[in-house]
């Protein structure tokens, strides 16, 4: 039954995330004990960064470099916090294209 709380945490992202960052060009998708964070563009969503579910309501985040690799970002935190965090360090990266 795991998937359900992931479903319903990605949904809970995606709206901070949308209303942080002034824009709806941004959808999560829980993967495993990952929430993937993409910015929708013209052709196809651009996966930008995750969190990953250190425990309960604990989150780690990380963004994926120009390499594909995972690049660990500072901190750990509620999805609040986290929300806020992903938005302070990418924000450049989380804006639409025709921005």
């Amino acid at each position: 039954m795991p998937a359900l709380p992931a479903k319903h945490y990605a949904a809970e992202l995606q709206r901070q995330l949308r209303s942080l960052l002034g824009h709806e060009q941004i959808i999560t998708q829980a993967y495993g004990r990952h929430l993937l964070i993409k910015r929708l563009d013209d052709e196809e969503p651009t996966v930008v960064a995750r969190l990953t579910e250190l425990g309960r309501n604990r989150y780690g985040a990380a963004f994926r470099s120009q390499s594909g690799r995972w690049e660990p970002l500072p901190g750990a935190g509620t999805l609040d916090e986290m929300a806020q965090v992903i938005v302070t360090l990418l924000q450049p990266y989380l804006q639409p294209d025709n921005y």
